[in-house]
């Protein structure tokens, strides 16, 4: 596991300024590939990427920020710079509880990324790209989007880009009596179509999977009936609405699906998108994509400015812990270092004494009283230190701290004797040993 001593560097794409085909340029597909290919990258400890619908997002914890940021950059190489945000350690973690609450989602409070985000977070870590920083921070951001939806008013309303695609088919196209058709058995598609129930006559569940249709399709307060990919095309023909949002890499759809159709709506909501844009060229098809929704979410946005405002309050203060947070581990690991090194003396000099004292013979009690001395006295000496250490911490004093490192350099180990021979040597006590034996025999005859 890394130390807290790295730097998160960050780079994100999403909606607040790139447009669908950006967003699908930048695309990683497969998070787990993403972030073992950025742990190969020299010098990166730490690694975490997060692709959604409307995003696509990379961190890396390194030494040297600079090398963080070239790593990042070249994830996105290809998007336009202005489509770009860079973030830096301390924005990348605000940033990470503001897409967890659902502050950076097109639909503001949407549910759906918090689980996304856990998703990508277990990735990272089989991947083996999660160590303290990211473990600390990531787990803190859930942690805030969790608090942001019990004790806010954040996700009240359309609370997905589902219900937001749903009530998108409400606004553009007549549904009573209507047929839809949800591509996609997912989390996603599972919304859409329970959305979609309370408003059509039918509905049409088609996946890859012929199972995972069948489950939703026996879950929705409506006449459905599952589908395998297979029967899209026929599907087509039936549908007065057509939902996709699938997983899939390659366009479920081809344009000539909708050449002999009537009118139709379609809403694309996948990553890469599903349906060629080219099949909106038709009089009476009218494809609406992911920026499409953005209109449609202006009135959620609009009753949920109040939550917002009190879920940035929320943000503020659990960021001002987790920078504590990340203080004290830094101090704790120069205490450790500290106390590491003061044992390693402790054990050297208590065998040096011990073997003097045993020349007039110590019991097994008596041994424990001197190991038990040699404990206290350590804990006393460094506990003025520690305290130190963490106030130096608390106050940013990295001066203190790196002095600190230096004075307890883990790698000295006083002056060892030559061999074992010598502790048993019979050679005149120094001042020092005379002073710590002295003070054990005062123990002992307490």
């Amino acid at each position: 596991m890394t130390t807290a001593t790295g730097v998160i560097s960050g780079v994100s794409v999403s909606h607040r300024r790139a447009n669908v085909e950006t967003i699908e340029a930048a695309g990683v597909r497969d998070e787990r590939a993403a972030v073992e290919a950025l742990l190969d990258r020299e010098d990166v400890c730490e690694a975490f990427v997060v692709e959604t619908c409307n995003r696509v997002e990379a961190y890396v914890v390194t030494d040297d920020p600079d090398r963080g940021r070239a790593i990042v950059a070249s994830v996105v190489e290809d998007v336009p710079d202005e489509a770009v945000i860079d973030l830096g350690h301390e924005e990348s973690l605000r940033h990470l509880m503001r897409v967890a609450c659902g502050l950076e989602s097109i639909v503001l409070g949407e549910d759906q990324i918090l689980g996304q985000l856990r998703d990508a977070y277990a990735t990272a870590r089989t991947a083996g790209g999660i160590g303290r920083l990211f473990e600390t921070g990531i787990e803190k951001a859930l942690h805030v989007g969790e608090r942001a939806r019990a004790e806010t008013a954040i996700n009240e309303g359309v609370v997905s880009l589902g219900s937001a695609a749903a009530e998108l088919a409400t606004n553009e196209a007549e549904l009573a009596n209507a047929t839809a058709l949800v591509v996609g058995a997912g989390e996603m598609g599972t919304l859409v179509a329970t959305a979609l129930a309370e408003s059509v006559d039918e509905l049409l569940i088609a996946n890859r999977t012929a199972a995972n249709a069948e489950h939703v399709a026996s879950t929705v307060d409506v006449e459905a009936t599952a589908l395998t990919l297979d029967g899209v095309a026929a599907a087509v023909d039936a549908a007065d609405v057509v939902v996709s949002a699938t997983g899939s890499p390659d366009p479920v759809f081809e344009r000539t699906m909708f050449e002999a159709v009537g009118e139709t709506l379609v809403v694309d909501l996948a990553q890469p998108r599903d349906v060629p844009p080219s099949a909106g060229n038709r009089p009476d098809v009218t494809v609406c994509d992911l920026d499409a929704l953005e209109s449609v979410t202006d009135e959620t946005h609009e009753r949920r400015r109040e939550a917002a405002a009190r879920v940035e309050t929320l943000i503020d203060d659990e960021f001002d812990r987790l920078l504590a947070r990340y203080k004290r581990q830094r101090a704790d690991e120069v205490i450790g270092t500290m106390y590491a090194g003061a044992e390693r003396m402790k054990e050297r000099e208590l065998a040096r004494a011990v073997s003097k004292l045993e020349t007039d013979g110590l019991t097994d009690d008596q041994h424990a009283v001197v190991e038990s001395f040699a404990d206290t006295l350590v804990n006393q000496l460094l506990a003025a230190p520690t305290r130190s250490l963490r106030d130096a911490a608390e106050a940013d004093d990295w001066s203190t701290i790196n002095t600190a490192l230096q004075l307890f350099d883990p790698t000295f180990d006083g002056d060892e004797p030559a061999d074992e021979d010598e502790l048993a040597a019979d050679e005149p006590a120094s001042e020092m040993e005379r002073a710590f034996a002295a003070a054990v025999y005062d123990e002992l005859d307490d």
